[in-house]
């Protein structure tokens, strides 16, 4: 039997579908985490053959005796993962630490979790990327946008979503910045007018996908971090073949295999020096799972399973469960003390047979996505956006 180590499973909620599928196709699923096993959802203990508890998931001493404990205990380990990008350095740290060959190791993270680095595989897979300069002093950074003009984006070259990441639009802004901002390495890029796209996929041991969609995020997600929008994205019908090449390319770029990956891309709004109005240009790339409920509402867009399908990769190398895309799926997260003007049960009687799941978003989750979300799939690209202006128009 083999030994399967998922790190923190029960954040998100919904991570424990992966250790249920890995269970049923016969791993020993074994969980180590910081959250009480009486806390542990009924669903994630029966997922999970043993749970080891440490009293922080930050304290690698007690995460490596943890690991230790299930080797002396089960034998070799075969994978180890959190599909977490939180964690994914301390992930190829303990799989380097131990020999576990399944996943990437610790010269494999420079690559895939610096920005900066990322432009490097991209241009190897001929995707074009924005101009950029790591933030140092006032008058280098300034020679920097001399080139590129305001406004430019700064963002930690190894950093988590959006936080932290901001639009300098004049030399005070700049001063501001550096004057306020932490003490981690900054990257500043030239602006990119265009709309988020992204390519996801399972792919297999050769870095072929086994299964592809891909969703769009019509506001920027720094925006709505930084500026308390409401979020909206939502799963495509279809990945536009255009980006799906691309998407692969990227893939064999950086050498991806047994993954699930969250690749994101601009596909540009206007003419500008990066390529014409529709080219796709690199944004960077994520080597986990879209974030929070995403692979849940990869399910309900293409009437499937991704817990099921990641975990026959895990389990076989390939899956026979893909079925044709067919709908859209939307997210919209609604924050609190906003008016809105349709509340909860004027919004179902008017959406009801399409919505798929609502209710409070995590709070760890809330500054990204908004506190109440509502899930609903629609046959139409017309149909969804529709259904984003309803839900977010205000009183």
């Amino acid at each position: 039997m083999k030994n399967f180590i998922f790190i923190s499973p029960n954040f998100p909620d919904n991570y424990w579908n992966f250790c249920n599928h890995l269970k049923r196709n016969g791993l020993r699923v074994l969980g180590i985490g910081d959250c009480p096993y009486d806390n542990l959802t009924q669903q994630l203990r029966d997922s999970l053959n043993e749970y080891y508890k440490v009293s922080s998931l930050e304290n690698y001493d007690e995460v490596y005796r943890a690991v230790a404990y299930f080797i002396f205990k089960y034998g070799r380990i075969d994978w180890l993962e959190s599909n977490n990008e939180y964690w994914l350095e301390r992930d190829a740290q303990l799989r380097t630490d131990f020999h576990i060959t399944s996943g990437f190791q610790v010269e494999d993270m420079p690559q895939v979790k610096f920005k900066s680095r990322m432009k490097e595989n991209y241009i190897k897979a001929g995707v074009p990327v924005a101009r950029y300069h790591l933030v140092d002093d006032f008058d280098n950074c300034r020679k920097f946008i001399d080139e590129v003009g305001y406004p430019v984006i700064v963002k930690p070259d190894n950093g988590v979503g959006a936080s932290h990441t901001y639009k300098l639009k004049s030399d005070d802004d700049l001063r501001h910045f550096l004057e306020t901002k932490t003490d981690e390495i900054y990257i500043m890029e030239e602006f990119i007018t265009g709309q988020v796209v992204t390519f996801d996929s399972i792919c297999d041991s050769n870095g072929d996908p086994i299964f592809e969609t891909g969703n769009v995020t019509p506001r920027s997600l720094m925006d709505t971090v930084n500026d308390e929008l409401d979020c909206v994205f939502y799963i495509r019908n279809r990945v536009p073949e255009k980006l799906a090449e691309i998407g692969r390319r990227t893939l064999k770029a950086f050498n991806v295999k047994n993954r699930f990956t969250h690749l994101e891309f601009f596909m540009l709004t206007q003419d500008q020096y990066l390529g014409k109005e529709g080219d796709i240009v690199a944004l960077e790339v994520n080597m986990r799972p879209s974030g929070g409920i995403s692979p849940t509402m990869m399910n309900y867009a293409n009437g499937t399973d991704v817990y099921e399908i990641w975990a026959d990769m895990i389990a076989y190398d390939k899956t026979d469960r893909i079925k044709e895309q067919s709908q859209f799926c939307v997210f919209t997260g609604r924050r609190d003390g906003r008016n809105y003007k349709l509340n909860h049960d004027e919004i179902y009687a008017r959406y009801g047979s399409h919505i798929r799941e609502e209710g409070r978003v995590a709070d760890a989750l809330a500054g990204t996505m908004g506190n109440y979300m509502y899930i609903a799939t629609f046959d139409t690209e017309e149909e969804t956006n529709q259904f984003v202006i309803d839900i977010f128009e205000k009183a």
